[in-house]
């Protein structure tokens, strides 16, 4: 219990000192997320507004502890990992200590690709879809919330590949169960571009869906190697046994 206590502690503090300098720089992070918006909003001197006295204050604080939680994130699965470890046997360790880097690169790619490739059509698509009949006054809280709520999700959903492969290493899912469903993976993908986006148009809804169903058939392909590499590894433990 000490030792949870102490591990939970240091993680805390890892994220109570990044928050604080996330707030420091808030200013920059939100003109970042703010990015895939230029040019095609009209905003009233080029900004968003705010309608509520605390909304801004509200956003930065809230854009600041997301971002302080993702930089202190190694730092807290190194936490994570070090309390776990003495109960995991030798192979699960190596397993594990590989992929913690891969899944925050993961991480990270995910969230770019929802940045970069996916927010741009999707604010586009939002802002013009009935322009003649109304003008758009984008709220800082609302574009805000649903900027890092793709970017949150997306990284999510990159992570698919490298879980499934931890999962098929250690034998808890197989590449025949995983082929099986391959209708069910198609339908969940596009239920979740229908959950993560905003709009109600089949082309922003498939950005999501067609990489996130691609993702799956790579994880069927990882989880086939990983497959192999773990009957190898049971092949060469039976022959020195």
């Amino acid at each position: 219990m000490l030792e949870l206590r102490r591990r939970v502690t240091h993680a805390a503090i890892s994220v109570l000192v990044t928050t604080v300098v996330a707030f420091v720089f808030y200013e920059q992070i939100l003109q970042l997320l703010m990015g895939p918006a230029e040019g095609f909003v009209d905003m009233p001197n080029g900004k968003p507004i705010y309608t509520d006295l605390t909304e801004f204050i509200g956003i930065a604080a809230k854009t600041s502890l997301l971002v302080g939680i993702f930089a202190s994130l190694p730092f807290v699965l190194y936490q994570a990992v070090m309390f776990i470890a003495p109960g995991l046997n030798k192979a699960e360790k190596r397993y594990l200590y590989a992929l913690l880097p891969t899944t925050l690169i993961v991480f990270m790619i995910g969230a770019s690709f929802g940045y970069r490739v996916l927010f741009p059509p999707m604010v586009k698509f939002l802002l013009t879809f009935g322009n003649d009949v109304a003008t758009p006054m984008i709220r800082i809280g609302t574009y805000v919330n649903l900027m890092l709520r793709l970017l949150f999700w997306m990284g999510i959903i990159f992570e698919t590949p490298v879980v499934i492969f931890f999962l098929a290493k250690i034998g808890l899912v197989t590449p025949s169960f995983l082929a099986r469903n391959r209708r069910w993976a198609l339908v969940i993908a596009f239920v979740l571009g229908a959950l993560i986006t905003p709009t109600i148009d089949p082309i922003n809804q498939a950005i999501i869906a067609v990489p996130t169903y691609a993702l799956y058939e790579i994880s069927i392909w990882l989880a086939k190697f990983a497959a192999r590499g773990r009957r190898a590894a049971s092949l060469e433990t039976d022959s020195q046994g």
